[in-house]
């Protein structure tokens, strides 16, 4: 009977520590945020309107306990400030209509733009017109080959990436009028815009191809930033140039899955200002689909024993759940001879 009283005891605080310590620490080292939308616009907008209202609350804080009110005040402002200005940016993109896109024009456009001053399109039989290590000491990164850019991003996410690369990327807190980003903004060729920016869009989605393998995937989206050395794939950015341009070298991503998890990833990856405040990995813009197929990447490379290891855990809890009641049956048996 005693024992039974014993196993209750260490059942009831390891509930306890399961159930309510842990959630808590679980809290305070990973907070709640949305999850990944794929809905650019509307998660740009709630996004910005959930900034301003941490701003509002840390004011408040700041004002109950009168420290640091006019960092608050300023913080405040400029929440609102670039809530206002993401709202404005994705209400002109949203009067964009996609389906109008002509891809002949398309691709007229995007050669009288100057596109091609910076990107290649290799499936097309246009290199890119830099070596990487000029591309990396011109820009800080290398610019993407758009061969596959119609199939991996959301295409709303392109237009709005071509008029205003810092907006859909999300790096206002590191870009601005004084240091300006490395991609200029699209002001148009003089006629309609938006239907230039519908033409460039429609262009791209023509000649992307209509799958692409998740290493495929992974090394058009991630691998100019990262390396991922499990899979002997490394950046084709130069480190020291990548560095300066980012801030910190970006990281290898081979253990990241192991690391970090799947749900962190898909948050992540579709805004990282969720995850980390201030980072300067920009939002990728990725579809869905494309997403799954690079954390997929990630899995496979990072993580192949998954599936055995989580097989082997129950393998582990059914083998101490049969030796706890061998053990208890035995212990009664030479007990019961004993007395």
């Amino acid at each position: 009977m005693r024992e039974l009283k014993i196993l209750g005891v260490v059942i009831f605080f390891t509930l306890v520590v399961y159930i309510g310590v842990e959630p808590f620490a679980h809290s305070q080292m990973h907070p709640h945020v949305a999850p990944a939308n794929f809905n650019f616009q509307e998660e740009s907008i709630d996004y910005a309107t959930e900034e301003v209202k941490k701003a509002e609350e840390k004011l408040d804080e700041a004002k109950s306990n009168n420290k640091n009110v006019e960092i608050a005040e300023n913080q405040l402002k400029a929440d609102k400030k670039l809530l206002d200005s993401t709202t404005t940016f994705w209400n002109e993109i949203a009067k964009i209509d996609l389906s109008k896109g002509d891809a002949t024009k398309g691709a007229e456009t995007f050669m009288n733009a100057g596109c091609v001053g910076c990107h290649g399109i290799k499936s097309q039989g246009m290199p890119s017109p830099m070596d990487d290590a000029t591309a990396s000491a011109s820009f800080g990164v290398v610019p993407p080959d758009l061969s596959t850019a119609g199939k991996l991003y959301d295409g709303t996410f392109l237009a709005a990436l071509i008029k205003d690369p810092v907006k859909a990327l999300k790096v206002e807190h590191k870009f601005s009028e004084t240091k300006p980003h490395p991609m200029p903004q699209f002001f148009g060729l003089g006629g309609d815009m938006n239907q230039e920016l519908a033409d460039i869009v429609a262009y791209l989605k023509s000649i992307a191809p209509k799958t692409l393998k998740d290493e495929e995937v992974f090394e058009n989206a991630c691998q100019r930033c990262h390396d991922i050395k499990y899979a002997k794939r490394f950046s084709n950015t130069e480190k020291g140039a990548l560095a300066n341009y980012m801030g910190s070298t970006p990281p290898d991503l081979s253990m990241m899955i192991r690391s970090k998890g799947k749900d962190y990833l898909q948050t992540f990856i579709n805004n990282p200002q969720k995850q980390l405040h201030g980072t300067a990995m920009p939002r990728v813009g990725l579809t869905k689909e494309s997403q799954e197929q690079v954390i997929n990447f990630l899995e496979d490379t990072g993580d192949r024993k998954k599936e055995e290891r989580e097989s082997l855990g129950m393998k582990v809890v059914g083998f101490m759940i049969i030796f706890t009641i061998l053990a208890y049956l035995w212990k009664v048996k030479i007990w019961r001879e004993v007395h």
